[in-house]
Formats: C-alpha cells, structure tokens, sequence
C-alpha cells in the first residue's frame, strides 16, 4: 500500500509543476488550474489510504470546508479577489500551525515517542511561519476589504519593537530545539505561538495599499514555507513539494513585483511608504484641469485610428470591465485598433487586472505589457485610462522628488490624447500628486467609471 501512495504522489507533483508552468500563459491558466486541482485530488485521496485514520472527523472537515469553498467562490466578485486570495493565505498558515502544535502535543503526550531534529525544528517554523502568515494575511484582508485603514499604521519605535520580538522567538526556538520535551520548551513554545500572532499583524500594519500586490505574493510565500515545514513535521512528501513550489514562485513573485514598483523588499516591508500624503492630486501643480463630457469624448474616440485602454484599481471598485469591452468592441467595429496595457502592480494583487479583463472576455492577444507598449505609445491616439493612478504618473519618470521617482510607469502623456476617468482629483493610494491630470494633452471624464464608460457606449450605439 505505501508503495501505492508513494508513486500517487508521485504523480500528483508531476501534475503540480506541469500546472504551475501552465500557469504562466494566460491562454493555458485555465487548464493548469485544473491540472492542479487533479494532482491535489490525487494527493488527498492517497493521504486517505494511509491506516489509523478516523473517517468521520475528515468527512466531517471535508463537507464543512467544501460548503464553505463552494458558497464562497460563488458569491465573491472578481473585484474582491484580492481580500479572498488573503484570506485563503491565511487560512492555509493557520493549517500550518495547527499540525505544528497537534504534533507536539502528540510527542509530549506519547511516553514513548519521539522527534528527530528534523521534525523538531520543521515543527517550530511551521508554528512561526503559520503564525504571522495567518494574522499578516488577517490585517491585508482587513485593510484590502476596507475593513481598517488601509493607510500605513506607524508607531515611534515600531520597527525596535519587531526585532526585539524576533529576536525572543529566535531564544525560544533554541531552547524549544535543544529539550523540546523540558518544561520550560514547553513553555517557550506556547510563547513562540503567540509571538508569531502578534508579529504578523505588527509586520503588516504598516504596508500601505499601493504596496498590497508585493504584500499578497509575500504572504502567499509564507503560506507554502509553512506548508512545507508542516510537511516535514508529519513526513508527508506531496506536502513538502507542493509547499516549495508555492514558496518559491511567491517569492519569485515578490521579486517580479518589486522591480515593477523600482523599489527593494525591505523598503516596501519598512518604509510605511504612504503614510503621508504628499499633498492632493492637484496641490502644487501648475496648469489647468480640463474636463471633458462624455459626448465630447466620441467625437474624440470614434476619429481614433488606435486606442489603448489603461485599467487600475478604480475599475475593480466601479466593475466596469465588462462595459469596457463592450466600448472596446465597438471601437473594432468602428475600424480602431484597440489594446489593454496593464501595469505589473495595477489594482491590488498580483495579476488583479488580467483576471477582471479575463472575466470580461476581453481577447489575450489585446493584452499588453508594460514594456511593450510605452516604445510605441506615442503613435497611439487616445490613451484611456480607467481609475489608475500611481502607475501612470510621470512624475516618476520627471521629477526626482516624487516618493515614486524612478518606478516605471505606463507613460500615457507621450500618447497623441489622454482620457483620465476619476471620481474626483484625490491622489491615488501612493497619496501623492499627479502632474498628468494637468498635461496638455489630457481631458479629465469625472464619475464613476462604469456610468462614464456607459455613457460612451450609449453615445457609440446612438451615432
């Protein structure tokens, strides 16, 4: 039977890997997901075969956490995904900790048990790793869901207070590991659980929302080092793969992120950037706002030859992506060529903006990249952009003051027209100025994003 289990996990990594590869190409994601799900199908039945199992609390579990799953994936929208995926982060470390401490308390209470080093050392990073991906994961949900502030929480002394902290789990780890049976390891690890609370929330509080892609990729590596830790405690091989393997691409993930945003880890982790606004979108800027009508902006759109859609965050908030399609159809149909540049670290995680476009249809091969789109960005007619911000300010690319100086952006003031669609001149979630709503070339369309578009399309359908 082991040999049976054996070459079935086996198999499920293979499904892992291949899916995770898949993953990469927005044309194979949705086939590499289910691959994935396959290969953890695989791996869960497997795992069941193992003897001295009590079936009734697993089927218990999994018809709880099946409905749970189930009504949420259903009723959460695409624009909140990115307080889901937090959340699935969290649960996943909280898992991890919970084997950590069933693990020991099974060693203290078993007279003749045992742990090997190994197992004793994965037991106490599954326990720290868990601990602060589950209450970091807490507070990103929380500040992404607008539940708390999403702005840095900032305290004199604050990173002081971080490292004496780690520092005290570091103790208590080697005096956990070198009697983990004594009763003061029991006391220190029981200390190490609750530090390990605490210390996620005080490592998170003070990340700010433009930040927030960087921070979900981060704790979604947590979560998979603290799987695979858990996966050494209990000697579970698929655990140990597919723990590293999400450990490694979030990191890798979190790498990608941070040379979008131009900045290291330890700056986005440490600087509580965006604590302080450097003042309104419009404070200390020269020029003039010039709004333009929604039937104004035809006349502009329907004389386009090309037209690039930039979207950010404010489309999620406004879910307007399935009548920017429309827009975008109606644009082809006129004879425009139509584009969608997305900027690595638009919207709130990771990918938010391809996964909304995605829902609305819009065609893969319309996708652009950042890269690719600002060498021939001055060719295009009218630039649009949807509720972003941040990654189109170019004060990043001209003034060496700006807190976001040398982060590529998606530079949409070189294209011939700019439509800006805002609310109102507030800064973005970065809380700084931005000199493109006063550039010539541009014509600021306030509302909400989806009326605005709406009105648009209406305006298309009626001329």
């Amino acid at each position: 039977m082991n040999i049976l289990i054996n070459l079935a996990y086996i198999v499920a990594s293979i499904l892992f890997i291949y899916g995770l590869k898949m993953l990469s190409k927005p044309t194979t994601a949705v086939r590499g997901n289910q691959i994935s799900a396959l290969g953890m199908l695989i791996a869960i039945v497997a795992t069941l075969l193992y003897s001295g199992m009590d079936y009734r609390w697993i089927l218990a579990g999994l018809v709880v956490g099946s409905a749970i799953g189930a009504v949420a994936a259903i009723r959460v929208p695409m624009t909140s995904m990115p307080e889901f995926v937090a959340l699935f982060n969290g649960t996943g470390g909280l898992a991890s900790l919970l084997v950590g401490w069933s693990e020991y308390n099974t060693f203290l209470n078993t007279a003749d048990g045992g742990l090997g080093i190994v197992q004793v050392i994965a037991i106490f990073l599954a326990v720290l790793i868990g601990g602060v991906t589950f209450t970091g994961s807490m507070i990103a949900y929380a500040k992404l869901a607008e539940r708390i502030d999403g702005k840095p929480t900032l305290f004199t002394g604050q990173q002081l207070v971080n490292a004496l902290i780690v520092v005290a789990v570091l103790v208590s780890g080697v005096v956990y590991v070198m009697n983990p049976g004594a009763e003061l390891s029991q006391i220190l690890f029981y200390v190490t659980v609750f530090l390990s609370l605490v210390l996620g929330v005080l490592v998170t509080i003070p990340i700010g929302g433009a930040d927030m892609p960087v921070v979900i990729s981060l704790l979604n590596s947590y979560s998979g080092l603290a799987a695979c830790a858990a996966g050494f405690v209990i000697s579970n091989t698929v655990l140990i793969v597919a723990g590293s393997l999400v450990g490694a691409s979030g990191i890798i993930l979190t790498n990608i992120m941070c040379k979008a945003m131009n900045r290291s880890l330890a700056h986005v982790l440490f600087s509580g950037f965006g604590s302080a606004t450097t003042g309104g979108a419009g404070e200390g800027q020269t020029g003039e706002v010039k709004p333009i009508s929604a039937e104004d902006a035809y006349y502009v759109l329907e004389a386009a030859s090309s037209v690039v859609f930039v979207p950010g965050y404010g489309m999620a908030v406004a879910q307007a992506q399935h009548v920017v399609r429309e827009l975008g159809d109606l644009l082809e149909a006129n004879g425009t060529e139509v584009k969608y540049a997305v900027h690595p670290v638009a919207g709130r995680m990771p990918g938010h903006m391809n996964v909304l476009l995605a829902e609305a249809n819009v065609p893969y091969e319309q996708l652009v990249e950042m890269d690719d789109i600002n060498p021939i960005i001055s060719t295009v007619d009218v630039c649009v952009v949807i509720g972003a911000n941040d990654v189109v300010n170019p004060g990043a690319r001209e003034d060496e003051s700006s807190a976001i100086y040398g982060m590529p952006v998606i530079n949409v003031d070189l294209a011939r027209s700019c439509f800006v669609l805002k609310r109102s001149m507030r800064a973005g979630f970065a809380g700084i100025e931005n000199p493109l709503f006063f550039k010539e070339n541009t014509r600021m369309l306030f509302g909400d994003a989806k009326d605005s578009i709406a009105a648009l399309v209406e305006q298309f359908k009626s001329g």
